[in-house]
């Protein structure tokens, strides 16, 4: 933590010092918040320096509901929200389109579409149905979904000029709370309703009449948080892997300004290079994480015993 506090100082100092003996218009050139937080402008490639031009979203007149303001603007990770469902939509359409084909002609489908059709069985096999349990065929539409479009999102953060909606706390909030939605929706059918508000008040057998009321005071807030405390892991362990890595690496690329060397560049250069196949690897691991462990909670869930 000490170090990773010591190399954003020296980034924003590094910063700063450049931006001394720079033109006004290279000012921006190194922006973390820009990169890591969310506007109503995107970045588009450009040929000339600073090498990106910034494209204004369109701005909508907010919704006013009682004392509450809402703005239905759409913003840059809403835009590459966007992008990641389009792109996972037509995937599996022609994966989908391919692999028909393949089976109507009586061969194994070929190339890209075998290495999809690959990693949707292994996803479905080995991570949801081991996990959610038997008869859980129901849910492995919802979570195959939720790895490829959470992969999705992982994989556009690492492309230039593009933005990460994974590392912004709302987006991965608001996955996680459809995900806890389905959790206690699952719980629910399987157990009936008697079955499910025992996982809320919880009585064990043959406890005296006189420690129930006792039992539920203690047990039932512990029940109630425990429930929360899934969807927040969830949340915060994808936003925090998701902003960490481009953290570490645009403060390995601020000691190049800060030192202004050749030697600390290529450094610098070397283990940024390093952190970003990491980030590919990451990219992967957490999209996995979250959908073994929504796995996991509706295995658990609808097993409360």
């Amino acid at each position: 933590m000490t170090g990773l506090v010591a190399l954003l100082m020296a980034l924003a100092t590094g910063t700063a010092a450049a931006q001394e003996h720079a033109p006004a218009s290279r000012s921006n050139e190194i922006d973390i918040v820009a990169h890591l937080g969310n506007s109503h402008a995107i970045e588009l490639p450009s040929w000339k320096a600073p090498y990106y031009v910034e494209v204004e979203l369109p701005r909508f007149a907010p919704i006013h509901v009682g004392g509450v303001t809402i703005d239905l603007s759409p913003t840059k990770h809403a835009v590459f929200l966007a992008l990641a469902g389009a792109l996972v939509a037509l995937v599996f359409l022609y994966t989908a389109r391919v692999v028909a084909r393949a089976q109507a002609a009586g061969r194994p489908p070929r190339g890209f579409a075998a290495a999809m059709e690959a990693m949707v069985l292994y996803i479905r096999q080995e991570v949801i149905l081991a996990n959610v349990g038997p008869h859980g065929e129901g849910y492995v539409n919802y979570l195959l979904t939720v790895f490829f479009f959470i992969l999705a999102c992982n994989l556009l953060g690492l492309l230039p000029w593009s933005a990460t909606p994974t590392s912004n706390i709302a987006v991965t909030g608001a996955m996680a709370g459809v995900s806890l939605v389905v959790i206690e929706i699952s719980g629910m059918r399987a157990l009936g309703l008697k079955g499910y508000l025992g996982t809320i008040f919880f009585l064990p057998e043959g406890l005296p009449t006189l420690l129930k009321p006792v039992m539920l005071v203690i047990m039932t807030p512990i029940e109630i948080i425990g429930k929360l405390a899934k969807p927040f892991a969830l949340a915060v362990r994808l936003f925090a892997n998701m902003t960490a890595g481009h953290v570490v690496v645009l403060a390995l690329i601020g000691l190049t300004f800060f030192f202004q060397s050749y030697l600390v560049g290529v450094a610098a250069s070397v283990m940024a290079t390093g952190i970003m196949l990491l980030e590919l690897f990451v990219a992967f691991l957490q999209a996995f994480v979250f959908t073994l462990l929504t796995s996991v909670f509706i295995g658990l869930m609808r097993a409360a015993h």
